[in-house]
């Protein structure tokens, strides 16, 4: 076997140790033979040197104008384009998706990337007429300045690049932390930023558990804006050390996104949708449906159809392209998803299909579990409420629109929804009354690049992401008064 190579941060465009000297392995989920690399365990002293560094760029950075900053990132866009099949090959080693999973991510970052490189040339501003003669009002967009970006694994490639792009092209500089469990995909990332020859400072990344370097750099007082995407949980906390010094905070969360269905006559399109929207990714998405919430007369033929339909995966190492559905990230959160599996047994409800964790051969060697439905699930049981990240569908069957909307509001998120009807004023009533960032009609969770993405209540807070929301976050304004007459 080969020697597996030990990797480093990156700080002010230089491959650095960490302080502490201590690294962990990265293990591939789909092999525990497999470890893609060894990466820093670093302390706060190294997200220390990270932010001092990226403090001391931005001056130039920021000042740059928005024309040579767009140059410099479309070496990178171009670079990022050249590597796609390589970057794919990596992440789904280091992830566990299926290789054709995987291989989206950089081909969808490279279309977004280019997306906001033109939003470089659109920060608009207002111009307002004073009411006082020889003044001129103008507010201008400026960049806030060192930004955090604190990304999640199960998108370890294109949730960076929907951070760290719009950041810099709007005259920030950043503070990157990959999560613990897919580093290997960061350092790929500077890797082109490096060859991109992108000014030292301005991008930099450091590794390590995000209990440690997570809370390190959003208390860090020369962080002006932190962007996160991760559990509600996390996300909390994060806020409150935010506010200690009052920096923004862009916060992509949890989710518990319902999918309704109510007088719709395509059911096995509905079932396609739905089963696509709830297994992608192993279903370890922060927009996967985990709730059908459907019409008691519709119930018995749909969870048949997306049963049938969820009978069609094939499990297994994510590089065989015969494989569909890859492993659960890890063995903890393997675990943790069976045992909610296990709460809807003990609490009344039925597994239809599925519910098992594969074992035997190379099933032995990552965490695979079926993907599952589980049925006669009523609204107050566990995994109708919680978030269980993993290739789990509960289905809750109620007698009217207004009781599945009811049903579809009570939790604590407020990410995505989908409604499958042809009922337009079920429609209308939904786009209205859905307490959700994102409603989708007759489809799944499947979002645009260009489209801004986030959530309401425990799943967002600040400025929605992607699209042209995101400078809101990135950016505030200066507003400026000129007297030009005597």
């Amino acid at each position: 076997m080969d020697k597996v190579k030990t990797y480093q941060n990156f700080i002010d465009g230089k491959w650095t140790a960490p302080r502490s000297g201590r690294y962990y392995p990265d293990i591939n989920p789909a092999d525990d033979r497999d470890i893609v690399g060894n990466f820093p365990l670093s302390d706060k002293e190294d997200a220390d040197d990270a932010v001092a560094a990226a403090h001391r760029a931005f001056a130039a950075w920021s000042q740059m104008l928005p024309s040579e900053r767009e140059k410099c990132i479309e070496r990178f866009v171009v670079l990022l384009d050249q590597n796609r099949q390589r970057i794919g090959e990596a992440l789904c080693r280091e992830e566990g998706k299926t290789l054709k999973e995987a291989q989206g991510e950089p081909a969808r970052g490279v279309v977004e990337c280019r997306y906001f490189l033109g939003e470089g040339q659109r920060l608009e501003g207002i111009t307002m007429p004073s009411d006082r003669p020889g003044v001129m009002s103008i507010a201008a967009r400026v960049p806030i300045g060192v930004v955090a970006a604190i990304a999640p694994w199960n998108f370890p490639f294109l949730t960076p690049l929907r951070k760290i792009i719009p950041a810099l092209v709007t005259g920030n500089t950043v503070v990157f932390k990959p999560a613990y469990d897919t580093p290997h995909c960061g350092v790929l990332l500077m890797e082109l930023f490096e060859k991109a020859g992108l000014p030292p400072g301005v991008v930099n990344m450091v590794i390590g558990r995000g209990s440690v370097m997570g809370d390190a750099i959003s208390g860090h007082p020369l962080v002006r804006g932190i962007t996160f995407t991760g559990s509600t949980s996390v996300g909390r906390r994060i806020n409150t050390m935010a506010a200690g010094h009052f920096a923004k905070v862009q916060l992509e969360m949890g989710g518990k996104n319902p999918a309704i269905v109510a007088d719709y006559r395509d059911l096995d399109h509905a079932a396609a949708q739905i089963a696509a929207a709830a297994f992608a990714v192993t279903g370890q998405r922060c927009t996967s449906i985990s709730r059908l919430i459907v019409l008691r007369e519709h119930a018995e033929v749909l969870e048949e159809r997306i049963a049938e339909k969820m009978k069609g995966y094939v499990l297994g190492n994510g590089m065989d392209p015969k494989v569909t559905m890859g492993p659960v990230v890890n063995g903890a959160a393997g675990e943790a998803i069976m045992a909610y599996i296990q709460s809807a047994r003990d609490a009344g409800a039925v597994v239809k299909l599925g519910g098992r964790r594969l074992t035997g051969g190379a099933f032995d060697r990552g965490f695979y579990i079926e993907p599952t439905l589980i049925t006669d699930v009523t609204p107050g049981m566990k995994v109708a409420i919680e978030e269980i990240f993993g290739p789990v569908l509960v289905s809750i069957k109620v007698d009217s629109f207004d009781e599945a909307m009811a049903v579809a509001n009570d939790t604590e998120y407020g990410l995505a929804a989908s409604l499958f009807s042809d009922n337009l004023g079920y429609i209308y009533r939904f786009q209205r009354e859905i307490e959700t960032g994102m409603a989708h009609v007759n489809h799944g969770t499947v979002t645009d690049g260009c489209m801004p993405f986030g959530g309401v209540k425990g799943s967002g807070l600040g400025a929605f992401s992607k699209g042209a929301t995101n400078k809101d976050f990135y950016m505030t304004y200066k507003v400026n008064y000129i007297k030009y007459l005597p």
